[in-house]
């Protein structure tokens, strides 16, 4: 159950299609079958009514036919939200594909959902470094759009040529949230921080040279970040990063037209 399967079993229960016997078992049973057992994973169906959010695929490690089976079994439990899976192989994309025709699949983010995404609520702006941050820039707007808001791409605008990046404060003062992705010594978010006051989410990523280790050098440098209100997720966590930011984004925006 999420909550929006939540909202109409009241109004079942308000419009008298639903007795409160029915809603009350409903719910007391709601806490314990709030899994599905599929034997090679217990799929958790009430994270959405707990959080807000619906559970997600994580597809690394996993085979093609066990994405498909957790997708389809996400999917069959909410038609509000696409069911949706990350970090996807080639030969999961594949399977996918052949499996759910009508999917969004992309190639860029290995990333696919099942079912619309949802009327955006409020805005965040995914910030890259260069074309190598792509494919984590790419994670994390997928996923903010399919976690309710609205995406804008401001991409290869890198220290390096920091001209680039000072034509779009604009539209980094706009948004209600900001992602910014950046790899080799990770300078870019201290560098937005420092022109803007927007809640703002770094994202290291794994692109440089040897002593970049992995991504570790961009990590320190933005925990390390001089610039106030800068956040910091794991080394190419695009997920988490689009989670945290549509959630802001959603929020940000709802108070807005409430006040």
């Amino acid at each position: 159950m999420d909550a929006g399967e939540l909202r109409r079993l009241l109004g079942d229960v308000a419009a008298g299609a639903t007795s409160v016997e029915d809603a009350a078992r409903a719910l007391g049973d709601a806490p314990l079958a709030g899994y599905a057992d599929l034997g090679f994973a217990r799929l958790d169906t009430n994270r959405g009514l707990r959080t807000g959010d619906p559970e997600v695929v994580y597809g690394a490690g996993k085979t093609p036919q066990q994405v498909v089976a957790l997708l389809g079994a996400l999917r069959s439990r909410s038609a509000d939200r696409p069911a949706l899976a990350t970090r996807l192989g080639d030969d999961a994309v594949a399977a996918v594909r052949a499996a759910f025709p009508d999917s969004m699949l992309d190639e860029a983010a290995r990333c696919v959902a099942l079912g619309g995404f949802p009327q955006p609520t409020g805005e965040v702006v995914v910030v890259s470094a260069g074309t190598s941050d792509e494919p984590v820039a790419a994670e994390a707007a997928f996923v903010v759009r399919a976690f309710g808001a609205g995406v804008r791409r401001v991409c290869d605008v890198g220290v390096a040529g920091i001209h680039r990046l000072l034509g779009e404060r604009e539209t980094l003062a706009a948004a209600d949230c900001l992602i910014v992705v950046a790899g080799m010594e990770g300078a870019l978010p201290s560098v937005v921080g420092g022109l803007v006051g927007t809640p703002l989410v770094a994202v290291p990523t794994s692109v440089g040279y040897g002593a970049s280790f992995g991504g570790v050098a961009a990590l320190l440098a933005m925990l390390n970040s001089c610039a106030a209100g800068v956040t910091v997720v794991n080394i190419d966590n695009g997920f988490g990063a689009g989670v945290f930011a549509a959630r802001v984004a959603r929020r940000a925006a709802g108070h807005a037209t409430t006040t």
